[in-house]
């Protein structure tokens, strides 16, 4: 099946979500080395089968991670390489230019500060960015985005999206959310540094306090975090706070691990 859309002149916002979770065969939101490679293999093999040339872009992917082992690519990058109908992921993405804006964008919509976008939420946001960008929509149309991005990027399938989840719409280089995987900390270590850096026990971290917690990570995990990066992290976090004060369960957004 998702090898036939594969050969499309152009492919259904449906069909595109076949592919992606077709590839993303360990559903972790990501295609990334052996199945980057099936991806790229059976892409060459369905547009011939089809009498179509790869496109421009599609050459310079097949360039990029053909002989990329440890290549990684997100629901945007493969967004810019095959002709979606309509497509309304990058028209999305095009709206949110960067992690700063996205986090702003969430913030807004999180409305009730849960921690999740739930689906009135969720429409609420597409309808938003569809008006922003002056394009004309059905409801129905509306109604088919809103459940393709749910099944899209619910990865728990719990009907609503996490900060983390929603962060899939950022490119894989831009995601400065996938540098914090490997930092998350349970509920009670979290609550923990919470309170260290909490120097005033204002029951809020200022940007100084920030600034201070993202060094200590940064030392302790130069893996993951680059501390040279620290003012884009502070700055894309501090998109989370309430005019410069971030409470406990915006940080935690970032840095606590959910615990199922």
């Amino acid at each position: 099946m998702a090898e036939t859309h594969l050969q499309g002149v152009e492919i259904s916002a449906t069909q595109f979500l076949e592919i992606w979770r077709h590839y993303d065969t360990d559903g972790n939101g990501y295609i990334e080395g052996k199945e980057l490679q099936n991806f790229i293999q059976e892409l060459q093999q369905a547009r011939k089968k089809a009498g179509l040339e790869l496109s421009d872009k599609m050459k310079a992917f097949v360039e990029q991670y053909g002989q990329n082992s440890d290549g990684k690519i997100g629901i945007v990058e493969l967004a810019q390489i095959l002709p979606t109908e309509e497509n309304f992921l990058l028209f999305f993405r095009q709206q949110l230019k960067s992690s700063e804006e996205f986090m702003q964008t969430w913030r807004r919509y999180d409305t009730d500060h849960s921690g999740y976008i739930e689906t009135e939420e969720l429409k609420n946001f597409l309808k938003d960015l569809l008006k922003k960008a002056n394009k004309p929509y059905e409801d129905s149309k509306l109604e088919e985005y809103t459940q393709i991005m749910l099944r899209m990027f619910d990865s728990n399938n719990d009907g609503k999206l996490g900060l983390t989840e929603m962060a899939r719409l950022l490119p894989v280089q831009e995601n400065f959310l996938l540098k914090f995987q490997g930092v998350k900390m349970c509920g009670k270590e979290f609550n923990k540094a919470f309170e260290l850096y909490d120097k005033d026990g204002s029951g809020y971290i200022d940007e100084n306090e920030l600034d201070a917690l993202l060094k200590d990570l940064c030392e302790k995990d130069k893996k993951e975090l680059d501390i040279s990066n620290i003012p884009s992290y502070k700055k894309s976090i501090m998109a989370l706070s309430d005019g410069g004060k971030l409470y406990r369960t915006e940080l935690a957004l970032v840095l606590c691990a959910d615990e199922n």
